[in-house]
């Protein structure tokens, strides 16, 4: 599993530098050319702006001819940075907080390079969506699971919902111990046999120094709780980022909230795992089908 990403290992570096006496029309072959959204605005080696596609595009529909314009004419000057040791959801906040897309990284007053939300998107696709809901919600009555083939007296769940099948708003919350017994068993099943989840010597010298459960087993918690969702759920798509390390013989909670229904039997859901503190592991969204459940003898 992994552990919060430092910018600097997320970043385009070194970022794309420009005068701010230089014309839009530099400016806008330079985008085109290099493939690239943007440019760091440079005077003196100070970072005084960012222009971007959009900018090139702003003043083109607006002024029409853009030949006799500079990069200081249209650039946006309210330059919003970060520092490249800050953790990749720092900067999510930072882009949403003042609504752009590109975060120049500043290092000692250095400009070392540029975070996007392409970027961070790779590792944290999930930031995009809402986050599943912790609470109740009043209106909602709880269910119980026709469809389980059986229970464990060490599971525990709740599932929440105003009717039989999925509507946006339900939700449902599955708990469990992953125990040393867990742990082996995946391994053996998966093929999934990595010394940090199995050898505590060589595990011990590791980032987290010591054994921690597999991350797919820790997510596979998702799916048991998908399972006690009203009506029969199958999935179609499942993306995840892992945010942390759990201990072995821990007790996590899965928690899905359906979020938007896609078609008629197609919901999104936000889906996350928290661990025994109730620090969030793994978070991400899946796409399920969900069918009537069928009639048995």
């Amino acid at each position: 599993m992994l552990v919060p990403l430092p910018v600097r290992e997320v970043m385009q570096s070194p970022a794309r530098t420009i005068d701010p006496d230089k014309s839009v029309v530099e400016a806008a072959r330079r985008l085109r050319d290099e493939g690239i959204g943007s440019l760091v605005v440079e005077r003196d080696g100070d970072c005084v702006g960012i222009i971007t596609e959009s900018d090139v595009v702003a003043v083109t529909a607006e002024e029409g001819d853009t030949r006799a314009l500079t990069v200081g004419d249209v650039m946006a000057t309210a330059l919003v940075t970060i520092g490249p040791d800050a953790d990749i959801e720092a900067a999510v906040e930072r882009l949403r907080t003042h609504g752009v897309k590109k975060l120049p990284v500043v290092e000692d007053g250095e400009l070392v390079g540029i975070v996007t939300t392409t970027d961070i998107s790779r590792y944290v696709p999930h930031l995009a969506h809402p986050k599943p809901s912790r609470e109740v919600k009043p209106e909602r009555r709880r269910f119980t699971r026709p469809d389980t083939l059986y229970e464990n007296d060490d599971w525990e769940f709740e599932s929440y919902g105003t009717a039989d099948g999925i509507d946006v708003g339900d939700h449902v919350r599955f708990s469990k111990t992953l125990s040393e017994v867990d742990v082996e068993r995946f391994a053996e099943v998966s093929g999934d046999t990595n010394r940090l989840h199995l050898d505590d010597a060589f595990a011990e010298a590791g980032r987290f120094g010591r054994r921690i459960v597999h991350g797919t087993l820790v997510s596979g918690i998702i799916s048991a709780a998908l399972a006690r969702l009203p009506g029969m759920t199958i999935y179609l798509s499942q993306e995840l980022s892992y945010r942390g390390p759990v201990d072995i013989g821990e007790r996590v909670t899965a928690h899905c909230e359906v979020v938007e229904q896609l078609q008629a039997n197609r919901f999104r859901l936000a889906t996350a795992v928290d661990d025994a503190d109730g620090d969030c592991v793994v978070e991400g969204d899946a796409v399920v089908i969900s069918d009537p459940i069928p009639e048995t003898g």
